[in-house]
């Protein structure tokens, strides 16, 4: 194994220029593989946390089936096929019963009722149409993490502030008014409030900062003239997003209700995210193969170059698995070499593109270290060398001595 070992070396050295060509299409093909599927994991991260800011994992609501056919005949033809059916209530029922219910399931990380109104706000001439959500500050908190992007003001002053409101800094703008300035709301009960802005939040998706507001879930009853009991949504956070739509299917069956998941709700967005996947991966799979196919042409251009040793080497007695051996780590040393420069190289563009600003809903560049793409880029890397040196190795290995010599 040694002397198989000294001479993969021998081989590697004696051609420095060749060596050095192989293993930097490794490096290039290993850090740009490592680096988009850390971007692709950043981006899907950062789309996340984006969307969980103003939405939760799952959504539990009464949706009111408003058309539906009424009569068949016999011949199972429907006679009245588009009723206008006027909805009695899209509220939950017993909604302390239900979020208790759902709490006692297993990775359940929060549980808050929620009252959704649509409103116009008003200051002025200016009216913009939106949504007031009527929360609890502190549950809402827990889930949604307001106070981490509230830029002015205090969200805590919502529990103090009967009639107090959390504008997005979209809203602010278009209506030019700061913390402690009155606006008024108009709900689609035609309620007029009066409310006084105790703070504004930027949550950096500009259809959420333009149109959302939080105000108290009394507050938002009262807008849609209901009582205390009113409840449109039940929120639901659990410990393993990835797996609402399942947890979603169980809270519908266990309430009576439809459940909701985050990724049900935003299916063109899950589209694309798959479709970009799919891309990145494709792309990135075929530049380490592209690597592979370089050491594999070296490979089989030091065999040709080396076939009368190869010939010399059987003749001594080294048969055709020391043959494949001494090729197969001449591919695996170049890859080697290929794979640590190519994960300093990923290290270095991850750490400083994650430090770039890009602006707009996505803020920094959406990048982050992420270890088990660099175990995949590890594994697949090696993979590929180890096949790009076998299958010329199996050439050298059944090379026939006599046959090289008599030419």
């Amino acid at each position: 194994m040694n002397i198989n070992l000294d001479i993969a070396k021998t081989y590697i050295f004696s051609n420095k220029k060749l060596t050095a060509v192989a293993a930097m299409g490794v490096v290039l093909g290993m850090s740009i593989y490592i680096f988009m599927n850390c971007m692709m994991v950043g981006f899907d991260k950062s789309s996340s946390a984006s969307m969980f800011k103003s939405i939760p994992h799952i959504r539990v609501y009464n949706d009111d089936v408003i058309s539906a056919p009424l009569i068949k005949d016999s011949g199972k033809q429907f006679v009245i096929i588009n009723p206008k059916v006027v909805p009695r209530t899209n509220t939950i029922t017993n909604p302390k019963l239900v979020a208790a219910t759902i709490l006692k399931q297993n990775n359940i990380s929060i549980v808050t009722p929620q009252v959704n109104a649509s409103v116009f706000y008003n200051n002025g001439k200016s009216q913009i149409s939106g949504l007031a959500s009527g929360v609890d500050i502190e549950e809402a908190n827990k889930m949604f993490n307001i106070k981490s992007y509230v830029v002015e003001g205090n969200a805590d002053d919502l529990k103090n502030v009967q009639n107090g409101v959390l504008l997005g800094v979209g809203i602010a703008d278009k209506m030019n008014v700061r913390t402690g300035d009155n606006i008024s709301i108009t709900s689609s009960k035609n309620v007029l409030k009066i409310m006084k802005v105790v703070g504004l939040f930027r949550t950096n998706n500009s259809v959420t900062d333009k149109s959302k507001s939080y105000i108290n879930t009394s507050l938002a009853q009262q807008l849609l003239q209901k009582n205390s009991s009113y409840i449109t949504d039940i929120n639901v956070n659990i410990k393993e997003y990835d797996n609402a739509r399942q947890y979603a299917e169980r809270f519908s069956k266990l309430t009576g209700y439809k459940a909701e998941d985050w990724k049900t709700a935003n299916e063109t967005l899950m589209a694309a995210s798959k479709m970009r996947k799919i891309i990145i991966t494709v792309i990135t799979f075929s530049i380490l193969l592209v690597a592979g196919f370089g050491i594999y042409n070296i490979l089989n251009m030091t065999i040709s170059q080396k076939i009368n040793d190869i010939a010399i080497l059987k003749a001594m007695g080294f048969r055709g698995g020391d043959v494949i051996r001494i090729f197969v780590q001449q591919g695996l040393i170049i890859g080697f070499l290929g794979i640590v420069l190519g994960l300093t190289l990923a290290t270095i563009l991850v750490n400083v593109l994650s430090r770039v600003y890009v602006g707009g809903d996505i803020g920094f560049f959406p990048v982050s270290f992420e270890p088990t793409q660099y175990i995949k880029g590890l594994i697949f890397g090696f993979l590929v060398t180890f096949f790009a040196g076998y299958i010329p190795a199996r050439k050298a290995a059944n090379v026939d001595p006599v046959s090289i010599f008599r030419k």
